[in-house]
């Protein structure tokens, strides 16, 4: 079968490497479904990336099917990424909201009609070189939309001068999986595949030294303020410490009133001596009933 064939080595290498990447890259929001079936709830998530990365997969199934020759490895991609996509939203919808669940709905449909008009309306219209070459470009400007949506976090990250929403694992991934298959769409001479690619790269290019840069800035907002120590003496009533009477200094008259005083309102004047480990001596005073 025509399809299956993989004539040229390089192909073949760039195009093997691009699927072991892209297959991360799709495994990247993982950690977010297993914590959304943790916890039954979205979480304010959107289905929308889900949904759009759904579309890009099968238009490029359907470009790498009616082109034909080399496109095997693109063809096993996207649809390993049309499965798990399509979990992904399966999953969404299981413990989404009555109100999500309605704009997830309304925007799957309205990707699937979309879809269809463009796979039934090239299929029937054009033939040839021409249809291929129409749909082509229609998955460059899907795919450029694909790898323009991360610029928010990339502005977000400006703006607060923090790396939190930016992993740099996930754009690592980005920048191989565009550099591998701009590889595979240059050996293979092929365009549509090569151009959006490009930008992929440089977007992936931009948010690395984007981490780099601001790294240290979000270490430093996470560094918390030292203050200085501080030498406190406490004041307090001493209930279970060694006290030692003293002589108050009071006055003759001051004295006759504490022995009118009632047994169970006289105190007792007391000092605590306290040596740190440090060297500096506390001393606490006390009135003992």
């Amino acid at each position: 079968m025509e399809l299956l064939d993989v004539h040229h080595p390089l192909v073949f290498i760039f195009g093997l490497l691009g699927n072991i990447i892209s297959t991360g890259v799709y495994f990247a929001p993982m950690p977010t479904i297993i914590e959304i079936c943790k916890r039954k709830s979205t979480m304010g998530f959107q289905s929308l990336p889900y949904v759009v990365s759904l579309f890009s997969a099968l238009l490029w199934l359907y470009y790498a099917f009616i082109k034909g020759g080399d496109t095997f490895l693109l063809i096993s991609i996207n649809t390993l990424g049309t499965f798990i996509e399509s979990v992904y939203i399966i999953i969404f919808l299981v413990y989404a909201t009555p109100d999500t669940k309605k704009q997830t709905f309304k925007g799957l449909a309205a990707t699937m009609v979309l879809c269809l008009v463009i796979s039934l309306g090239t299929l029937f219209s054009l033939k040839g070189s021409t249809r291929v070459l129409v749909v082509g470009w229609i998955c460059v400007g899907i795919s450029i939309c694909v790898f323009a949506a991360p610029l928010t976090i990339v502005f977000q990250v400006v703006r607060t001068r923090s790396v939190e929403f930016m992993p740099l694992s996930l754009s690592c991934f980005l920048t191989l999986s565009a550099m591998m298959w701009f590889a595979y769409g240059l050996s293979l001479k092929d365009i549509c595949v090569t151009v959006p690619n490009v930008l992929g790269f440089l977007l992936g290019v931009v948010q690395m030294g984007l981490y780099a840069y601001y790294r240290n800035a979000s270490k430093e907002k996470c560094i918390p303020e030292k203050k200085p120590k501080e030498h406190i003496i406490n004041l307090s009533i001493l209930s279970n410490s060694e006290v030692h009477p003293v002589d108050s200094g009071r006055s003759s008259e001051a004295d006759e009133n504490e022995k009118k005083r009632p047994d169970d309102e006289q105190e007792e004047c007391g000092i605590e001596v306290v040596k740190l480990d440090t060297g500096v001596i506390v001393v606490c005073a006390s009135l003992i009933n």
